[in-house]
This record gives structure tokens, C-alpha cells and sequence, in this order.
């Protein structure tokens, strides 16, 4: 029986993964824009608020960026 060991933490290329994720988050943000034009009431609503929590969520990965930018050039330390 083998054992399981955990894999080490490899932060090396976290900036580029935020990265990607914040453009894919813009990219959701301006689909949605686009399928506001074509909805009302509750749906336009919903892509509203879906937008909004974006925004915070950029914010978020914005701040981590920094973070794991400052990380990477300490040495990770």
C-alpha cells in the first residue's frame, strides 16, 4: 500500500491564474451588458446584481495579484 504524500505548494504561477481570471470575469461582465439589451424585469435585474458581485470579485483578485506579485518577489517566503 502506498502512502499519500500532499503536494508541495507551488505558487509560481498564481499572478498569471489571476490573471486569466479577471479577464474572464470581464469578459462574463460584457456578455451580460450585451444580454441586458435583450431582457427586462427580473432576468436584466439578476444580470445586475450578477455584475455587481463581479466587481467586487475583480476587486478581490486585483488585491491578490499584489499580494502574490509582493510573494513572488520576496521568494515566497
Amino acid at each position: 500500500m502506498t502512502k499519500n504524500t500532499p503536494k508541495p505548494d507551488d505558487r509560481s504561477d498564481n499572478v498569471e491564474k489571476l490573471q486569466d481570471m479577471v479577464k474572464n470575469t470581464k469578459d462574463n461582465m460584457e456578455a451580460a451588458e450585451e444580454l441586458m439589451a435583450y431582457t427586462n424585469g427580473k432576468e436584466r435585474e439578476a444580470l445586475k446584481q450578477k455584475n455587481e458581485r463581479r466587481e467586487k470579485s475583480l476587486e478581490g483578485f486585483r488585491k491578490e495579484i499584489i499580494d502574490e506579485e509582493n510573494a513572488r518577489k520576496n521568494g515566497y517566503s
